[in-house]
């Protein structure tokens, strides 16, 4: 194909991989389908006349390097992510492409931080996981609140979803991390991820308004863990997510999500409310949206938008708070979520579409190291 705007897409005719299929063709890409099951990828070939249709597998290192060749860029959107990932990745190393992926699993995602990450500076190639609701929104969200700062000694992520209707990658990718697990939970504690035994705890957080206040699941921990770390310093990352998703997620006889828009999007709602802290300051960040699912294609597109462009010097791992300015980055999603900076104590909005980070709201003096009030 060879073509500057050819962007390959692995598991292309996956729920997500759809969204970032159409994603692309809304930014003026052109998407290469790629996967391993051909009769999906036919299927979905035909749905959409025109577009270049190529099988490959993660077990076939002839296949991937067939489905790369001439592309600009590759998204991965084939979990697990466990499996997928290095074997995607190396190939687009040997393409000298830049990747982009959307991986939920945390321990993947550390996986191609602590694996890729010299190999692609050799290489001279953006490797960029998680740019999804997962490890780049709550990075993008924190970034933009951290502003000005030099790094943040604390960043809180709390989720409020509507409801949660797991897709069947997001359960398969769930069974692949408990096995890796054994059973245990994985929280970030100094720095660090950790395997822990005890259950995790509960706790409330007061959101914005029209939510309020809800009790949460704490260190339910999420690929932000490995992504925010790595750029603002953060010692301490604590995330949360409401009970009642949690629940949604775990039931045993947990739905796939129903498309009720032209979109294809379910009727899910979220909010996703970041507070940074450096010192006794704190700053605050809320997204707002529909369909986690959804939100994850203009993240990894955007992403893919930025690397095509030249905006991005880097080379090797780039999280998404490194990609661009990340509060441009936020306002340039209007179409898919609202993006807010509010007061740290009230949660109201700052003035002005341009207010800065640091500006409104109060101090909180509390011991170093204290969780934000939000949190209990």
């Amino acid at each position: 194909m060879g073509s500057a705007r050819a962007v390959a897409v692995f598991g292309a005719y996956g729920h997500t991989g759809r969204f970032v299929v159409a994603e692309l063709l809304e930014r003026g890409l052109t998407p290469v389908l790629c996967g391993r099951d051909a009769d999906r990828l036919r299927a979905l070939g035909a749905s959409l006349p025109g577009l270049e249709v190529r099988v490959a597998s993660v077990d076939d290192v002839g296949s991937l390097d067939a489905a790369l060749s001439g592309a600009a860029a590759v998204i991965n959107c084939a979990g697990p992510f466990a499996a997928t990932a290095a074997p995607v990745i190396e190939a687009a190393l040997r393409a000298r492409i830049p990747y982009v992926d959307v991986a939920a699993e945390v321990e993947a995602v550390a996986d191609t931080v602590a694996r890729f990450d010299a190999p692609a500076r050799e290489a001279g190639v953006p490797v960029v996981p998680a740019m999804a609701f997962y490890g780049g929104l709550g990075d993008l969200l924190a970034s933009a609140a951290t502003g000005s700062w030099e790094g943040a000694d604390e960043v809180s992520l709390a989720y409020a979803l509507s409801s949660w209707h797991p897709t069947a990658g997001t359960l398969k990718s769930g069974r692949v991390s408990r096995q890796r697990r054994d059973g245990r939970r994985l929280a970030f504690r100094d720095g660090r991820l950790v395997l822990r035994d005890d259950p995790a705890p509960t706790g409330r957080w007061s959101f914005p308004a029209p939510v309020g206040e809800r009790s949460v699941l704490e260190e339910f921990t999420t690929a932000d863990s490995v992504t925010i770390p790595r750029h603002l310093g953060a010692s301490e990352v604590r995330t949360c997510m409401t009970v009642e998703a949690v629940g949604d997620l775990t039931a045993p006889d947990a739905a796939p999500p129903v498309p009720v828009d032209e979109l294809g999007r379910s009727d899910q709602r979220f909010v996703v409310d970041v507070v940074v802290r450096r010192g006794a300051d704190r700053r605050r960040a809320v997204a707002r949206g529909q369909d986690i699912y959804a939100i994850s294609a203009p993240l990894a597109v955007g992403a893919v938008v930025e690397l095509l462009g030249g905006g991005v010097a880097r080379r090797g791992v780039v999280t998404a708070g490194e990609l661009a300015d990340p509060s441009g980055f936020l306002r340039s999603l209007s179409a898919h979520l609202s993006f807010d900076f509010v007061d740290p104590e009230s949660g109201e909005r700052l003035a002005g579409p341009d207010a800065e980070p640091g500006a409104g709201g109060r101090t909180e003096e509390r011991p170093e190291g204290a969780a934000p009030s939000a949190v209990r």
